[in-house]
């Protein structure tokens, strides 16, 4: 980023809205202007800047568990450009890896409370990848949960040939078609369930015309360069940054779970295993953010070279 796209991005920044909260889990919500985008993030609890991230996932998908662990960060959740309240100039521009770290760099010096430990999970956490590589010093630590890098898979072309039938039968109107391929490939359904006893609260509900938004652009612009990228191992074995990969305990054998074991394959790291499925911090958000807490404290203060951590499933 140079100067004039530092001074652009703090001046973008400004407090929008307040979304109420028991104390420490009261959100702040504020807009950041980058390149091509506006993005719209949420700021909550206080101490070091942890960041969530997702995609296509916004920052409702993270209520829960950033209302747990405010007490011990500054956790900071946003939508991706075209998500959601964040708006972007052009709606036919792909979301590659490359672009929305780019963005997410921004967000962090706009901040300018970094380096941020960051947790990422599913194209959020290829997300998270693409930052450490090319925007190292912004991340003090990465948790990868279930990083969809099918080209790392001996079936990757398959996987891709598979992904590409389903983009093409949503962009074809065949919308229910694609969204029972998509499941039937990955184990992933669109409405993950509420934690047991949970009503769906006014910050964490999707209404559907948005969710339908999320869709269209999620298999119109995101999924495919998503799942195209590859990651730059040799720049991941050698990086300062401590790397967790993580995958869940319920989706074992799913492509997502698989993905993340064959990226903790190639850089020679255990998978540290989380709570429930792809998403658990839906399913069991106080063990997954118990858990996510501890494993942010060992990447720290054990010893580790390059992307090895002492964290153990």
């Amino acid at each position: 980023m140079d100067a004039t796209d530092h001074t652009a991005a703090r001046a973008g920044r400004q407090r929008s809205e307040k979304v109420p909260g028991p104390p420490h889990t009261e959100a702040t919500t504020h807009v950041l202007e980058v390149p091509g985008a506006r993005l719209s993030y949420e700021i909550r609890g206080s101490g070091p800047l942890l960041l969530m991230i997702g995609s296509p996932m916004g920052s409702r998908g993270f209520t829960a568990l950033a209302s747990l662990l405010a007490a011990d960060f500054t956790v900071v959740t946003y939508d991706p450009r075209g998500i959601l309240r964040s708006t972007i100039s052009d709606p036919s521009q792909p979301a590659t890896p490359e672009l929305i770290a780019d963005d997410v760099l921004r967000l962090v010096e706009a901040l300018d409370a970094g380096p941020a430990h960051v947790f990422g999970n599913s194209g959020g956490a290829t997300t998270g990848l693409a930052l450490i590589t090319r925007h190292p010093h912004v991340v003090r630590t990465l948790v990868a949960h279930e990083p969809p890098v099918t080209e790392l898979l001996a079936d990757g072309q398959q996987v891709r040939a598979a992904i590409d039938d389903i983009c093409r039968e949503y962009a074809a109107g065949r919308r229910d078609v694609a969204l029972r391929a998509y499941t039937a490939l990955t184990g992933i359904g669109f409405a993950p369930p509420r934690p047991a006893g949970q009503a769906p609260t006014a910050e964490s509900y999707t209404p559907s015309h948005d969710a339908r938004a999320i869709l269209d652009r999620f298999f119109g612009y995101i999924l495919q360069p998503t799942t195209r990228y590859r990651p730059d191992l040799d720049a991941l074995r050698k990086t300062s940054v401590p790397l967790v990969v993580a995958g869940g305990t319920a989706s074992r054998g799913q492509l997502y779970h698989r993905t993340a074991t064959a990226l903790a394959g190639h850089l020679d790291t255990p998978l540290r295993a989380f709570p429930a499925g792809h998403t658990g911090f839906h399913e069991q958000p106080q063990p997954f953010a118990e858990l996510l807490l501890r494993t942010i404290e060992d990447s720290r203060t054990g010893p580790h070279s390059g992307t090895r951590t002492t964290a153990s499933p």
